[in-house]
Parts: C-alpha cells; structure tokens; sequence
C-alpha cells in the first residue's frame, strides 16, 4: 500500500461527462490498493451537493473552487507569461500550499496526475515524488482542431494554445515516470510530436460500467408514443458536442424527417449553451440535466456521436452499446473503440452517409435490436475499467513500501 497523490483538474464525482467517468474509476481503481490524497477542482456549482459522497469514498480529499468566466480573464495572464492558458486557467495558490503540506506531512510515493494542466501542482514535488500523467488525450490538438471553426481572434488564441500547450505536454512527459493516452492512436499522435519520450508513455484504454449501463424492462419510456427518437448524450457546453449536434440538426435532421416524418433528435445532457439552445423546437428536443440518461438510451430508436472534432474514445459510445443500442458516428470515433458494423458500430462521414447508416435501425427495429445485442457484448468483453486501469499497477508496483509510523489521521478540506 502507497501513498498517491491524486491531482484532477475537476471534481471525479459524479461520473456524468467524459474525463470524469475515467477520472472516477481511476481513483476507485488506486483507492483499492493505496491511501489516496486527492486534489481537485469544483467548476460547477451543482457538484456541491456531491460532496458527501466523494469525502466517503475518498477522505483525504481537498476541494478548490473555480468561477469558469473568473478562470477564463485570469488565464489570460498567460499572454504575458507566455505560458499556456491552460495553465493559468487551473493555477492555485490554496491548492499550492494544500500539495506542500501535504508532501510534508507525508511519505508520498507518487503523484498520479490527470490531465496537463494539475502536472504543474506534482513538478515540484519531483524529483524525491515520482509522477504518472494520464494525459488522456493530447489536448494541445484538440485546441489546434477548434482553430478553423472559429473566427478571429479565437482562432488566433486556439492555434497559440495548440502550440504552447505542447510544449508544456512535452516537458512534462520527459519529467514523468510514464504517461498514458487513452488510445494507440493518440499514444502514436504524441509519440509523433513528442520523439523524446517515446519509451515513456503507453496506452491505457477507458472503459464502460455494463452493470449500471443495462437495459432494464421496467424503465419508463421517456420519449412520446409513436415517435422515433435519436438521441445523442454529452456536456452540452463542450465544444465538440455543441459543433457535433448542431452539424446534425442543420445538414442530417431535415432528410431524416424526409423519410422518417416521426423522427425526432434528443439532445440529453448538461448545461447547454446559448448555441445548443436555439436548436430546440418542434423536432428537436433540448433537455438539459437529466437525473438518469439510461432510458432515453434504452428507449431511442437510433443514437448517434456525429463529432467532427474528437479526440480519444467517447464514453457516451461506449454507454450507448454497453445499453444494447447501435451507434451511429464517424470515422475516428470508430477506430477508437474499434467495433465493426456487425457489433454495432456504424460509420458515416458525410450527412449522405449518416442517413444510409440510420436507415436500418429506423425501418427495422428488430435489425437494430440484433445489432445492439451484439453491441453490449462487445463492450462487454473488450471494455472492462479493471482490465484496462491495471496497465497502471506496474509502475505503482515497483513504489517502496510508506513509513506508516506516527502516520497522520485523513483530513478533508474543502
């Protein structure tokens, strides 16, 4: 048994969106071995009331709070810097003197650090506090990718954070004692950039939870009689599902009620933004927070992930086939997860292609049931969360044994 440092750059609780699902079952995966201290970030106000729950399952926890319009003036002190934004966006000095004194107070085996921007919080814990970075994804292409879908300066500040993003994932790859992606293909993107630490870094796959992620016969349909739902699932206020969802209501929503004059699309998930707003009308449902997005998955007639920008594996797939349901959605996301047609996995590229890929499910329901059998049991067999956060266990392995003597009691503070 060690003791981690766990640095998360937001709240891992609830597991609702993307990173926090992966950063949630990594921190249940290190608490099943070692004594965790979490750091981490509160940038939603709703998440207050998780609080609770979190200091159970993790009591060494510390908890800052972050006012995102606040974070975003302040990281433009980054201009001046020369750092990166991101940098800048996630700096605090309450966090600061939290990992100080807690390095203090104990014998720190290793700092396990997700995502770039919480490294800066381990570096100077290095070199007596070994670092592991789950990158994720490498985060200086995806600001590089939002470039040309903005407008000036956007695109201008988009493609400088592209840059100097890199450069800082660059020196904190070198640093560490090894750093994970979350896909071959973004381990090759990074060793491509990145040459010097190609010996360094690895994949580590996300995973799915197929026990809470199950169709169940007595879930309430969500959806109206008679009509065919597709249903897409994300954080609304994340760029990629915003230019996702609004690409599929302007060029895939019109042909489809061309031929499916039920249809209707579902955007299901968190915090919409003013863009993903004015898409709601008669055809198109916005529902914002859900309690529970399982039955609009059970019950849809088609789901689909039509993200232009992407990067890594999308859990909201993975969900989506762990619910019996064939997803719909475009080339990289499908190498990612790496599901044929035949496991429920359907490609489309163009809105031509989208709507060749939705015709079978929408015309035969029992077609899209096969597919989506075959879909839960691909993920059931290729995407357990132990099996893939255990690749992490052979460097946590190798930690000397804590001096417990004298050991401090857990503290919280939030």
């Amino acid at each position: 048994m060690a003791n981690l440092l766990y640095l998360v750059h937001r709240l891992p609780y609830p597991p609702n969106k993307g990173d926090k699902v992966r950063s949630y079952h990594l921190l249940r995966h290190l608490l099943q071995r070692h004594r965790v201290f979490l750091g981490t970030f509160i940038d939603d106000p709703d998440d207050e009331q998780h609080l609770p729950t979190l200091k159970a399952l993790c009591p060494d926890l510390h908890v800052e709070r972050i006012a995102p319009r606040t974070a975003k003036i302040k990281s433009l002190t980054g201009l001046l810097s020369g750092e990166a934004l991101t940098l800048a966006y996630y700096r605090s000095a309450g966090m600061q003197q939290w990992v100080r004194e807690t390095a203090a107070a104990h014998d720190l085996q290793a700092s396990v650090v997700f995502s770039s921007a919480m490294a800066q919080y381990a570096q100077p814990l290095l070199p007596q506090v070994p670092m592991l970075v789950d990158f994720v994804d490498v985060d200086s292409a995806k600001w590089t990718q939002y470039a040309p879908a903005h407008r000036w300066p956007l695109s201008m500040l988009y493609r400088r954070e592209g840059r100097r993003l890199l450069a800082y994932e660059r020196e904190v790859a070198a640093q560490a004692q090894r750093s994970y992606f979350v896909t071959p293909n973004e381990t090759a993107l990074f060793v491509s950039q990145a040459p010097e630490s190609r010996d360094k870094v690895q994949s580590l796959s996300n995973g799915v939870d197929a026990d809470f992620f199950s169709p169940d016969p007595q879930r309430p349909n969500p959806f109206a009689a008679g009509e065919q739902a597709v249903v897409f699932t994300g954080a609304m206020d994340y760029w990629p599902n915003i230019d996702g969802v609004s690409w599929f209501v302007a060029d895939m929503l019109p042909r489809l009620r061309a031929h499916w004059p039920r249809a209707r699309f579902y955007i299901v998930g968190r915090s919409p933004s003013a863009q993903v707003l004015a898409l709601a009308g008669e055809h198109v449902m916005v529902t914002g927070t859900v309690p529970d997005v399982r039955p609009y998955l059970q019950h849809a007639a088609a789901v689909v992930a039509p993200l232009r920008v992407a990067r890594g594996i999308q859990n909201k797939i993975l969900e989506a086939m762990a619910m019996q349901k064939a997803v719909v959605t475009v080339n990289s996301c499908a190498d990612a997860i790496g599901a044929t047609a035949d496991q429920g996995l359907l490609r489309a590229e163009t809105p031509d292609e989208f709507i060749q890929a939705l015709a079978p499910l929408m015309d035969q329901p029992g077609h899209a049931a096969e597919l989506g059998v075959r879909a839960r049991a691909f993920v059931e067999q290729g995407f357990s969360w132990q099996a893939h956060l255990s690749g992490i266990d052979a460097c946590l392995g190798t930690l000397p044994t804590p001096d417990t003597r004298n050991l401090p009691e857990a503290a919280v503070h939030v």
